[in-house]
């Protein structure tokens, strides 16, 4: 088995009527978001379910390394979470990728394997 990151994009204005949806929709969404991991981990392929990540942070820069506010403000995308996920290779864990909720939401989930570092 192999390990895969799961990230997870959507577009800034979809993540903002996201942040002000109902109560009844936050929680429909958690809901199918906590189905589909559940069933990952119970085939045994969950690493670490990750998180979701806030809107607000720092980008650093270039050797002089120049803070800017993080996720840049023009950027029309956003990564809004992660995921850890063993598949035996590329071709499985993108499969396992196709049950993603993001993807029902218009979002996307990108899909990259993580080269082992030897330390």
């Amino acid at each position: 088995m192999a390990d895969f990151v799961y990230l997870f994009w959507n577009q800034r204005e979809d993540a903002q009527k996201m942040a002000q949806a109902t109560v009844e929709q936050k929680t429909a969404i958690t809901q199918r978001w906590k189905n589909w991991l559940e069933e990952l981990a119970k085939k045994g392929h969950v690493k670490d379910v990750g998180a979701p990540l806030e809107f607000t942070g720092n980008t650093l820069h270039g050797p002089k390394k120049q803070v800017t506010d993080g996720p840049h403000p023009e950027a029309k995308d956003v990564i809004g979470g992660f995921s850890l996920i063993k598949a035996k290779d590329l071709a499985e864990a993108t499969e396992l990728a196709k049950g993603c909720p993001i993807l029902e939401l218009g979002g996307r989930c990108e899909v990259r394997p993580i080269r082992p570092l030897a330390m």
